[in-house]
């Protein structure tokens, strides 16, 4: 991938970017680049038909930039893009046909240009089609019918050109508004679109009424630009965040597309028997795709604007992750009115089920694997990711298990990515009551050592049995407090009965682990954060506990 959003470039592009004919991403929005893209044909300041031949790129985005010439038929050669946008350029000439051949094809825009001639009949074809810009073009002729056929298609804008004709009325055209068509040359249609009706005959009126109109209409148009131009730039935000958003999550991993009527055919209409749990910033639905794969629908309640703001969030954090203990992100769905993750689908649920529910049962092997696990995830957030990435919200609910009951850390809604030398940053937004280190409860004080103290609380209740907002935990008494007045040597009193039980005669040197856990959770659990152990010291003190557990070959 290339991307390059942004970067103050000027003059041209190295050569060896031409050599790239594996690259699946080329973005050099918002550049000022004016000479030739390298390739096997060198044209100055135009974009040369090698690009074209990159089929298997997903997203091409060059727009802001200064290229010129035309858009050759060759563009349809592109049979796996899903982004293709060349605004703000000087492109001239027509609008290549063989476009209507790309399928696959969400997003296109050609806004800003200088293209001529009429908008292809065989567009209609596009069926993948989401958003649609022609704006600020020299087009001509009429707004093709087949057009109305684009049943995903959500934004058009054929605004500030030289269309004809009748405006279509039938399909997803319904729904679109005056703001799509404003300053062209004769348009007609619906009244509603703020264009005379096609079979319009004026009728002649009296002076008055003349006098009257000519006073009126000005007053009215004006008013219709003033609110229009203000919608536009409501729109155009609005819109530069979701590319902002397609561009973070092209870059999730394997390039999977999965649209939104894909989702909701995948989990019954987001029916609520698919319905897995809801958190803080939205619900979260089992699906099914057609090949079988089963998922998990994290989808976003954007009621609130911090709940909106967590997608973001996410996506973020979770864009350069790798990891076997990270719930892998498989896609992205976001429009004006749905934002979702999706995500791959965990067989058997929460730690917090297997700890809470009658059905389940963890023994002691499999509780200390869970922990090396998350420990594990931990160290890489911390000290494996090129930028440190704080969790914020870790827990036995953001714990999930996979068939071979692998632990993977998810939900990084509140997550925060540390810039880098940077330690520790503030916040407003706190995590869950219970888990939340004391610097980060009163001060909003985030640090990779405020996920030590979380962790070192989850560790104490895994193998308790007790939550820490547990209603015994009143006045001085906390989960903490009570573990400290177990050491060493009352540890069975605080132990989860199940483990008790599971291990019978073998309880004195289950106890010998014990200790050492505990001991381990409570350094992590210190008041300073810098007194707390870091999470590269924790796995290996875990992997060392566990090694002489099967060693003895007793559990």
């Amino acid at each position: 991938m290339f991307d390059a959003d942004s970067s103050g470039i000027v003059g041209n592009i190295p050569l060896e970017v031409g050599n790239m004919s594996n690259i699946l991403l080329f973005n050099v929005y918002g550049n000022n680049i004016n000479g030739p893209i390298p390739g096997s044909n060198r044209f100055s300041s135009t974009i040369p038909s090698s690009l074209w031949s990159l089929t298997d790129i997903l997203e091409i985005d060059l727009s802001s930039n200064s290229f010129i010439g035309n858009l050759p038929l060759e563009i349809g050669n592109l049979r796996a893009v899903v982004v293709l946008d060349v605004s703000r350029n000087h492109i001239s000439g027509n609008i290549p046909a063989t476009m209507s051949s790309i399928k696959t094809l969400q997003n296109l825009s050609l806004a800003h240009n200088k293209l001529m001639g009429s908008i292809p009949t065989s567009f209609g074809e596009m069926v993948s089609l989401m958003f649609l810009d022609f704006s600020q073009n020299m087009l001509t002729g009429v707004i093709p019918r087949s057009l109305e056929s684009l049943l995903y298609l959500q934004n058009i804008n054929f605004s500030y050109n030289r269309l004809q004709g009748e405006i279509p009325d039938g399909g997803i055209f319904k729904k679109f508004t005056a703001q799509s068509f404003l300053h062209n040359e004769a348009l007609c249609g619906n009244p509603r679109l703020n264009v005379p009706p096609c079979d319009n005959q004026v009728k002649k009126s009296s002076t008055g009424k003349k006098l009257l109109l000519k006073c009126i209409i000005p007053i009215v148009v004006s008013t219709i630009l003033i609110v229009a131009g203000i919608i536009i730039l409501k729109v155009k935000k609005r819109k530069k965040i979701e590319n902002t958003l397609e561009r973070g999550l092209s870059t999730l991993g394997a390039p999977r597309r999965i649209s939104y009527y894909e989702l909701v055919q995948a989990t019954n209409g987001f029916n609520e028997s698919n319905l897995l749990g809801k958190g803080g910033f939205g619900s979260v639905y089992q699906g099914k795709l057609p090949d079988g794969d089963m998922i998990a629908v994290k989808v976003i309640d954007l009621h609130s604007d911090v709940k909106s703001k967590s997608f973001d969030t996410e996506c973020n954090a979770m864009k350069n992750l790798r990891h076997r203990n990270l719930v892998k992100i498989i896609s992205g769905c976001s429009n004006l009115d749905f934002k979702a993750l999706v995500m791959e689908f965990m067989t058997n649920g929460s730690v917090d089920k297997w700890l809470y529910s009658h059905n389940y049962c963890l023994n002691f092997l499999q509780r200390l694997n869970i922990m090396i696990d998350v420990a594990s995830a931990l160290e890489y957030l911390h000290h494996g990711s090129s930028i440190p990435v704080v969790q914020c919200d870790l827990k036995p609910t953001n714990v999930l298990l996979d068939e071979n009951m692998v632990a993977h850390v998810s939900d990084f809604g509140i997550a925060k990515l540390m810039d880098e030398g940077q330690s520790k940053t503030h916040t407003e937004t706190l995590a869950t009551i219970g888990y939340l280190a004391p610097e980060y409860g009163s001060s909003g004080i985030v640090s990779i050592k405020g996920d030590v103290y979380s962790y070192g609380i989850m560790l104490m209740e895994i193998f308790t049995g007790k939550k820490p907002t547990d209603d015994m935990f009143v006045a001085e008494l906390s989960l903490i407090t009570w573990i400290g007045g177990s050491l060493p040597n009352s540890i069975i009193k605080v132990l989860d009965s199940n483990l008790v039980q599971q291990n019978g005669e073998q309880i004195d040197d289950l106890l010998t682990y014990m200790s050492s856990i505990f001991g381990l959770a409570m350094n992590c659990c210190k008041d300073s954060p810098e007194a707390r152990m870091n999470m590269v010291d924790v796995t290996a003190s875990l992997m060392k506990i566990k090694t002489s557990v099967l060693g003895a070959n007793r559990v």
